[in-house]
């Protein structure tokens, strides 16, 4: 077990004091059998009516609507996490329907449907030109050529941090051969999604020892998760090119 401590906060400052509207506060994990949260404490102001609740996908959201006035807005988060991982190392799979291409369940389909269908286009075919060129062979263990592309994503693109706006087109970053994490890893989901496997885009925290050169450090960060039969969603991180089980 590792118990870590984070502290996120977010100040927003106006030239003349501003009105507010409600605001959805997305800083607290998912409680799991991987992840505990022991401790959390969150301090707003300009003080406000605070709310939790759930969303569609069992994220634990707050809705903060300050009242008011005010020339600033702080939102501070403490949190202190009891993380239990399961890495990949040593893992073989069983099920031969893991081989690529992926095959669900009928059960897991009908939860996953949502996962597996790609949102993003690509007009000029840049991003399946790249994917194409990165298949192997039909029989590759789906956890090895996830691995792999994972690798592939890492080791081909420049890391660029961009503090501001959401994950370009995994189009745009195929042709533009660089990208930060949240690049990375939107590229990842929707590359896998058009080869049938369920995939998400998660963003959280990475933990860096002062020694070791993570990218992505010290802020949010984001990663991608696939589902796979006997696994459950499994955390790719291709920013960094590291692997473990997911929580579930």
């Amino acid at each position: 077990m590792a118990v870590l401590s984070i502290r996120h906060e977010t100040l927003y400052t106006y030239e003349r004091p501003v009105r507010f509207a409600a605001h959805r506060l997305l800083v607290r994990p998912r409680d799991s059998h991987a992840i505990r949260v022991a401790r959390a404490v969150l301090t707003v102001s300009p003080p406000g009516e605070v709310r939790w609740m759930y969303d569609a996908l069992g994220n634990s959201v707050c809705c903060f609507t300050p009242r008011g006035e005010s020339t600033a807005l702080s939102i501070v988060s403490e949190l202190s996490i009891q993380r239990y991982p399961a890495p990949l190392d040593g893992v073989r799979i069983a099920d031969p329907q893991t081989a690529t291409p992926i095959v669900y369940t009928p059960p897991d389909r009908a939860v996953l449907s949502p996962f597996v269908e790609p949102v993003t286009e690509d007009p000029g075919g840049h991003l399946l030109k790249w994917l194409r060129a990165r298949l192997g062979s039909p029989q590759e263990p789906a956890l090895d050529f996830l691995l792999r592309l994972n690798q592939a994503i890492h080791d081909e693109f420049d890391y660029q941090a961009r503090d501001l706006g959401a994950a370009q087109a995994p189009s745009h970053t195929v042709q533009l051969g660089a990208g930060t994490c949240r690049d990375f890893a939107w590229l990842m989901v929707e590359a896998l999604r058009r080869l049938g496997y369920a995939a998400r885009f998660v963003t959280g925290y990475l933990y860096s020892p002062a020694q070791s050169k993570v990218r992505g450090a010290g802020a949010t960060h984001a990663w991608c998760e696939v589902f796979l039969p006997e696994l459950g969603w499994t955390e790719f991180d291709p920013t960094n090119a590291r692997s473990r089980r997911a929580p579930t």
